[in-house]
């Protein structure tokens, strides 16, 4: 049937139907749906882990040592050691401490203000 159209075309008009067609394939066969990706949503306690890490930078701590496996962040602003804890509890709920102490004791101004910080990164 093509061959039957073909003979009653110019040689020109041929080529040019051939290139519509090969372009309009190409371009047929180049499309496609993108395939959907998995990503997981971070867990709570890494969601928590990297609130509580970011506050204390918004703070201006000083991270002296992280240790993620046991949940422990250490730092200091100043002469006020800070260290932040963070567990996952029995039911799966996340607690984290937060303690600033200096030479004078308990920095309670500190401890609320990484609070804060740290509620605001959790989108509280």
């Amino acid at each position: 049937m093509i061959r039957q159209l073909a003979r009653g075309l110019p040689k020109r008009q041929l080529f040019v139907a051939a290139a519509m067609l090969t372009t309009v394939c190409m371009l047929l066969s180049g499309c496609s749906e993108p395939v959907p990706t998995y990503v997981p949503a971070p867990s709570t306690f890494d969601r928590a882990w990297n609130a509580a890490l970011g506050a204390a930078q918004d703070e201006g701590v000083r991270i002296i040592f992280e240790d993620r496996s046991n949940g422990v962040i250490t730092g200091s602003r100043g002469d006020q050691d800070v260290t932040i804890s963070v567990r996952t509890q029995a039911d799966g709920s996340v607690r984290v401490e937060l303690s600033a102490r200096g030479p004078q004791g308990s920095d309670q101004v500190l401890a609320e203000r990484l609070s804060r910080a740290y509620d605001r990164r959790m989108g509280r």
